[in-house]
């Protein structure tokens, strides 16, 4: 539903971005009062996925900018207050998230697993 509601808008020429907890609409004269208030009951929603779509695009860029590559990592600690968001993409096999407890969390221990090659 929350991706329909993205496409649908970028269908009709709407460009929808999220600029930390707000959402960024042009051109101006596409935003309409029912437009706005259709957003509003599922802005949490929109939000999380525009950032999700965000991620994906960062992993995939360094794939692309990167072609020698097997796999790209990042991490994201501001969009979930209680969690960091680690996205993951194995080229020509896996892309995924997972979500750990922003106090459980310890990157060294990220690395240790990259570095053992256990994300291949």
């Amino acid at each position: 539903m929350i991706i329909g509601i993205i496409e649908a808008l970028k269908a009709e020429g709407v460009t929808i971005r999220a600029d930390g907890d707000f959402l960024e609409l042009s051109p101006a004269e596409k935003i309409t009062k029912e437009l706005i208030e259709r957003l509003k009951k599922h802005k949490p929603a929109i939000l999380a996925e525009l950032k999700r779509q965000g991620r994906y695009a960062k992993v995939l860029a360094i794939l692309t900018d990167n072609p020698e590559t097997k796999r790209a990592i990042i991490t994201d600690m501001d969009s979930d207050p209680d969690n960091v968001i680690i996205t993951i993409v194995i080229r020509n096999q896996y892309t995924f998230e997972m979500m750990i407890p922003k106090a459980k969390y310890d990157p060294f221990t990220l690395l240790e697993l990259i570095n053992k090659g256990s994300l291949q």
